[in-house]
């Protein structure tokens, strides 16, 4: 009995069954992603033989008019019962990337089909982020958010550190196209686990016109904007992932060519400090019990800016290795520990009826901002040179505290319902 009450405490509190189908089904597709991750881009490369720029437009652009087409999916999502749009955004993903082994098969697959299924797959998830949020936050009372979130943190980085390997070894021995399919095969399974959830989900109440206007396009905007405390934590985040995201890919670039690391090397110096990521999640809510919400946010929130800077230093050898490492390794707990928290922070303080269309714009921003800001640093290296572009990255990081939440904020309080529905 003592050895149980244990384990329950490491594991924390039974969320119900619901909540297990929906966790399995966001680990099923994490796992299918990371085991397609670069697929796309070595489709483009061995198979359509495609050019640096048409690589980069493909990561780039798709990411970009996905968030585009995104954009008033967020007001349509959010008068909608959000299981059956979950079902859909993985129906949807699974059909487009099934397209890909198909056409390969028959020998017609072209890049702009590539371009068209990432423009797909981009909006797919920008609009399943915004529903999954608002159907946690109706699944689950209020003291269980961070628990959840705190399990969904922890699921990607256990698929972040089996899923590339798996992922390389099938590119090896079935080329590329086979990740994709499988890829699209856990979306499927995705859709079919959201559906085992069941339930009785409301209809959300409509507003008189249940047209969508042009205005409501910037309704999640609005009340970011409109929020004391959502409105610097977007720009931190914004900020935080669009310049820790640009550097990456000068990080490869310096490892990988002038340096001399193998591939391999590169590869272990980022799926080695992955396990930081188990670690930190763990630790999220007793964190959090500890020192309370707002300080734990603050406190890590300022502890991940001061590791990136270190990547301008790496040298050639084991010692640059091991500093990538470390590096890695201090970045990705602190970010485990932080993303469960301010996930959690974040759906506490939106109302249930703006949920959707709060973290729609919400991920449309970051994501635009990630692209821009990966351009940018781009054609910094390009003007002068990598090791710099990644300590310039390294310095403005430290400065993203500025925009981290400087007062405690109360939960938002939700209406309360007639005594008819309740």
């Amino acid at each position: 009995m003592r050895s149980g009450h244990r384990l329950g405490r490491l594991l924390g509190p039974r969320l119900g069954r619901r909540f297990g189908w929906l966790w399995g089904a966001y680990g099923t597709s994490a796992l299918g992603s990371w085991l397609a991750f670069g697929a796309f881009p070595l489709i483009a490369i061995r198979v359509l033989h495609a050019g640096p720029a048409e690589v980069a437009a493909l990561s780039s652009v798709g990411a970009a008019v996905g968030a585009a087409v995104a954009v008033p999916l967020g007001p349509w999502v959010e008068f909608r019962r959000k299981r059956p749009v979950l079902i859909a955004m993985d129906l949807a993903r699974f059909a487009a990337l099934l397209t890909i082994p198909t056409a390969f098969a028959f020998g017609v697959l072209t890049f702009l089909q590539l371009l068209l299924v990432s423009v797909v797959v981009a909006a797919g998830d920008i609009t399943f982020r915004a529903a999954s949020g608002a159907y946690l936050k109706t699944l689950l009372p209020a003291e269980d958010l961070l628990v959840a979130n705190a399990r969904f943190e922890s699921t990607a980085w256990t698929t972040t550190i089996i899923g590339p390997p798996l992922g390389g070894a099938a590119i090896g021995l079935l080329g590329p196209v086979a990740t994709v399919l499988a890829d699209a095969v856990s979306y499927l399974l995705s859709a079919l686990g959201i559906r085992a959830t069941g339930g009785h989900e409301p209809a959300p109440e409509r507003r008189e016109a249940a047209r969508l206007r042009a205005g409501d396009l910037l309704d999640g905007w609005r009340y970011i904007l409109a929020d004391a405390t959502l409105r610097p934590l977007l720009v931190n985040t914004a900020l935080f992932n669009g310049l820790v995201m640009a550097a990456e890919p000068l990080l490869a670039l310096l490892m990988l060519g002038r340096l001399g690391f193998a591939p391999w090397q590169y590869g272990l110096a980022f799926a080695a400090p992955s396990i930081a990521g188990l670690i930190g999640s763990r630790l999220a809510r007793p964190l959090v019990t500890r020192f309370g919400q707002r300080q734990v946010l603050v406190t890590v929130g300022v502890l991940r800016t001061l590791w990136p800077v270190g990547l301008a230093f790496v040298r050639p050898g084991t010692a640059g290795l091991l500093l990538v490492i470390g590096v890695e390794l201090g970045l990705i707990f602190c970010c485990a520990v932080f993303n469960p928290v301010y996930a959690t922070y974040r759906l506490e303080r939106t109302p249930t009826d703006r949920v959707a269309r709060t973290l729609s714009a919400w991920t449309v921003t970051t994501k635009a901002s990630t692209a821009l800001l990966t351009a940018t640093w781009g054609a910094l290296a390009a003007l002068l040179g990598p090791r710099t572009a990644i300590a310039l990255a390294g310095l403005l990081l430290l400065a993203t505290p500025l925009f981290l939440p400087r007062r405690a904020a109360t939960r938002h309080s939700e209406p309360t319902p007639e005594p008819s529905r309740a």
